[in-house]
């Protein structure tokens, strides 16, 4: 189990970095975003033994945001540069084909069983994002080590 483990937190970090690719993330971040993803990705694989997709996802979208902010703190850039690329392991980018899969053939059952669990899980993303944003910038300032208000 710990060696499957190992593999899908490298291909989380390498998802990760490829997407930070595409949106052009300047190359020193790379490492960072890459580890926020691998580290969400093994976040929401542990809780998705005790707990449902959504709450999983919830979970482990709170770790990214919150490492998200601690870096872009401590980097001194946009919180954006670690959050969007970061977010990518936990997108229900799955969800979303096999739903739009199965209305194509009108297995319209499993169409509203798969949609509404896509729902879920991305109501979730939005709820954690909201959830440690609303956390005092402060926070991050001292866990950083960064202590400037600038």
């Amino acid at each position: 189990m710990s060696v499957r483990i190992l593999w899908e937190f490298l291909a989380a970090c390498i998802g990760t970095v490829a997407f930070a690719l595409l949106f052009q993330v300047p190359k020193k971040y790379y490492g960072l975003c890459g580890l926020i993803g691998g580290i969400g990705w093994i976040c929401y694989e542990i809780f998705l033994l005790w707990c449902s997709a959504p709450i999983s996802t919830f979970i482990a979208n709170v770790a990214v945001v919150f490492l998200s902010r601690l870096f872009a703190v401590k980097k001194r850039c946009p919180v954006t540069v670690f959050l969007i690329s970061g977010i990518f392991p936990l997108v229900p980018g799955a969800g979303i084909y096999w739903t739009a899969y199965y209305i194509v053939t009108n297995d319209l059952e499993q169409a509203g069983q798969r949609g509404f669990l896509t729902l879920k899980v991305a109501v979730a993303i939005v709820l954690s994002i909201l959830l440690v944003f609303e956390f005092p910038q402060g926070l991050f300032r001292k866990l950083s080590g960064n202590t400037k208000n600038t």
